[in-house]
């Protein structure tokens, strides 16, 4: 890739080419009205002293871009930058001059005149005066642009690199969540091969289902709740299967809700929280509400049980915690995760993230 193409922004100088063609019709426009000072009015000597130098001037302008763009490595350095820039601003002095004034005398021949001019020396320290403040002028812009254009690319770069290492902490983080998910899975599929294979058979092949989903988790780190949804509920028959005479779950499902992105897999650590430290746990009958709500913008997500817990534990899970920390990478502050005691025992884990479809 050309260099300047990656230093300055791509149609800037398409944009700055207005402001230069607006510069020299200025030019045009207040040298007309000077001749009008001197005598009658007359157009073509003024278009084709400034036309001359609006095309060698555009001319030097390409060139010395060009020349620039082996520079770009001393940005960071403006005196060595514009040491090496100018290097040829001498030669490039005669050069702008000579082909200046041969097209003046070369134009002016072919309409049947002769260019007048003053002393060859008079005329050289005149246009080298012009010619250094012009210089200057368009030097200053130019570092000015390469400078931004510079600073332009490093900010992408920054950016894309803070994308690379945010999508590598979410896909590290999910893939987390799969060992605990795969053991009660694989439990539960092995307590019922011998006693009822046909069943087995069947969560079998939801937990390959769930796997496989779990696999592209960290290509595809959010997902429409429907999706989600679908998931859990395959989860859900996995474990209440095993546990099939120890639980009972409720669904209240906003329907409103179902196009809202969540997390993948970001309900499932919830619910098998459920399971690992209340269904396993007790030998009483234990109910499971998973309630999804969307209002004002605000998706919430509660999955309730009824055990027997009377105090918040003092810390979170490896799920919990890795869930917790995807919020986080995903959503900032506008995500958070909640854990509550349910009157009369149990625990409530609320979620609460922006609805975006």
């Amino acid at each position: 890739m050309n260099t300047t193409s990656r230093l300055i922004p791509r149609g800037l100088w398409r944009r700055l080419a207005w402001p230069w063609a607006a510069f020299w019709l200025l030019m045009l426009a207040v040298a007309i009205q000077d001749s009008l000072w001197t005598g009658p009015l007359r157009v073509w000597p003024p278009l084709v002293n400034i036309g001359s130098s609006a095309i060698a001037a555009t001319v030097l302008f390409a060139i010395q871009i060009r020349r620039a763009d082996r520079f770009d490595h001393l940005i960071s350095n403006p005196l060595q930058w514009f040491l090496h820039a100018w290097a040829w601003m001498p030669l490039q002095l005669v050069g702008y001059v000579t082909a200046m004034y041969a097209l003046r005398i070369g134009i002016y021949a072919l309409m049947g005149q002769r260019f007048h001019h003053g002393p060859w020396g008079e005329v050289m320290a005149y246009e080298a005066t012009d010619f250094l403040l012009f210089y200057a002028l368009f030097g200053g812009i130019h570092f000015g642009l390469r400078s931004y254009g510079a600073w332009s690319t490093e900010r992408l770069n920054s950016e894309r690199q803070s994308n690379l290492a945010r999508q590598a902490q979410l896909a590290q983080l999910t893939q987390q969540l799969q060992p605990h998910f795969l053991f009660n899975a694989l439990n539960t599929i092995s307590s019922l091969i011998h006693s009822d294979p046909n069943t087995a058979d069947i969560l079998l092949t939801r937990l390959a289902n769930l796997l496989r989903a779990a696999t592209d988790a960290s290509q595809h780190p959010e997902q429409p709740l429907a999706d989600e949804l679908a998931l859990l509920h395959a989860y859900a028959d996995i474990m209440v299967t095993r546990f099939a005479d120890r639980v009972a779950i409720s669904w209240e499902i906003d329907a409103a809700a179902q196009t809202c992105r969540v997390p993948t897999f970001g309900l499932q650590p919830l619910l098998e929280n459920c399971f690992r430290h209340v269904v396993e746990q007790r030998g009483t009958f234990t109910h499971i509400a998973i309630r999804v709500t969307c209002s004002m913008g605000q998706l919430q997500i509660e999955i309730e049980d009824n055990g027997d817990l009377q105090h918040l534990p003092a810390r979170r899970g490896v799920g919990l915690g890795n869930l917790e920390d995807r919020l986080r990478s995903l959503y900032g502050t506008r995500a958070s995760l909640e854990l509550r005691l349910r009157p009369g025992g149990g625990l409530i884990a609320g979620m609460k993230l922006p609805c975006v479809h």
